[in-house]
């Protein structure tokens, strides 16, 4: 594979250094969101034999339709300057089923400031292989909120988790994730509603029930504010 232009992406040697990582995926994007690398773990979750299967392809390539229109979204924010920083989600590829996974992307800049792709990692979040602390120092914390997002643990829970007082730990994960604790736990809520009206046929009010809203009214507000589709029209779109 051909290294990208001169000045463009500096860190690229870099990249190997995840190849040895079996539980760590990496990528780096162009501006476009075209794979100019992946690392093993990324190769294998896509099922592909050779860095050359993945170069210039992109997530519609490799994912449901729903998810890659997700993963687009983030790009173009993080192609803004944006970052997307230790998001929880549901990672799966051809190979594997989704797992529980903490997803991290930055942009890239050349010698002149100016952004010329994105580059991210995504590392599983199951218990057997969560680390003691990882960069924000809150793995704890986004393991109990995977684990019991649907109940909406409460900031005090959570702080106890990070072993921090309350305000404390409100202000370091504002300065981590550039959010709140319950922002983040709405939009977690909200992206596994996503995979609830793709792939099951629950109705709209068991959808909401079972993503840990109160209602369907709540449910529909939250969704519509994020996705800027109400639950039905996202589920008309991708069932299509």
């Amino acid at each position: 594979m051909s290294p990208p232009p001169h000045g463009a992406l500096s860190s690229w040697p870099l990249a190997e250094l995840f190849d040895p990582l079996d539980d760590v995926q990496f990528w780096i994007k162009d501006i476009r969101h075209h794979y100019l690398h992946g690392n093993r773990a990324l190769l294998l979750n896509y099922g592909l034999n050779e860095l050359s299967d993945l170069v210039g392809r992109t997530d519609y390539d490799f994912s449901a339709p729903f998810l890659a229109d997700q993963f687009w979204i983030d790009d173009e924010q993080v192609v803004k300057g944006h970052r997307v920083v230790n998001r929880i989600e549901l990672v799966g590829g051809t190979a594997e089923p989704p797992r529980w996974s903490v997803t991290h992307k930055i942009p890239l800049c050349d010698a002149h400031g100016q952004v010329v792709g994105t580059s991210g990692t995504t590392r599983w979040l199951d218990g057997s292989a969560l680390p003691r602390s990882g960069p924000s120092g809150f793995d704890q914390v986004l393991k109990l909120i995977r684990d019991h997002y649907r109940t909406t643990p409460g900031n005090a829970a959570l702080a106890r988790a990070a072993g921090l007082s309350t305000r404390s730990f409100e202000r370091r994960f504002r300065q981590s994730f550039h959010t709140s604790p319950q922002a983040y736990i709405r939009k977690l809520k909200v992206r596994m509603a996503c995979r609830l009206l793709v792939h099951s046929d629950l109705p709209l009010a068991a959808v909401a029930i079972d993503a840990g809203f109160a209602d369907q009214s709540h449910f529909n507000h939250e969704f519509k504010r994020q996705i800027h589709r109400t639950p039905g029209e996202y589920r008309a779109h991708y069932k299509r």
